[in-house]
């Protein structure tokens, strides 16, 4: 992915975002794909050891979603920190998301209705914080995942101020 070019104030165009999340974003990522995967496997594993009529089925399935599983916990994280971006201007929020439907948008700052930070369990452990911007569009809510609790702060001291002086109605 190339670096973006810079934008004259005022203009609006949908662009990859600058900034990249916080690296240890693929740390956390990483663990909730093995967390979930895990899960799917003890299941299957338990389901191979107790249905025994079954059990070539679900040690096949085992194997099958073990490798897959791997495959998504090896791969996945680092896809989404590729992609996963972000940026705030004085008249824009700009994300880029996804690892396999990658979505990019842009939010003018006339638009926005609320800004949200969410640390979830997981999250502190890693000191990281989501922030979400919730503006006046069907589109939904844009969400900056990977964040520095730090910058999340930041971000959305920023986001507050700037959101404040801008006229509109956000609707």
């Amino acid at each position: 992915m190339s670096e973006p070019q810079p934008v004259p104030a005022g203009h609006l165009t949908l662009r990859p975002p600058r900034h990249r999340v916080e690296r240890r974003a693929i740390l956390w990522w990483t663990t909730q794909a093995a967390s979930t995967v895990i899960v799917g496997i003890v299941g299957l594993a338990l389901a191979a050891w107790w249905i025994e009529p079954a059990r070539f089925w679900f040690a096949l399935a085992l194997i099958i979603a073990a490798v897959l599983g791997l495959c998504y916990v090896a791969v996945m994280p680092q896809w989404r920190y590729r992609v996963h971006r972000y940026e705030t201007t004085d008249d824009a929020v700009y994300t880029a998301a996804g690892w396999i439907n990658q979505e990019w948008r842009v939010a003018p700052l006339s638009r926005i209705q609320t800004v949200d930070t969410q640390r979830g369990p997981l999250q502190q452990l890693f000191r990281l914080s989501s922030v979400t911007v919730t503006t006046a569009s069907a589109a939904g809510p844009l969400t900056i995942e990977g964040l520095d609790q730090h910058v999340a702060t930041e971000v959305v001291e920023h986001l507050t101020a700037v959101t404040q002086a801008t006229r509109g109605d956000a609707t």
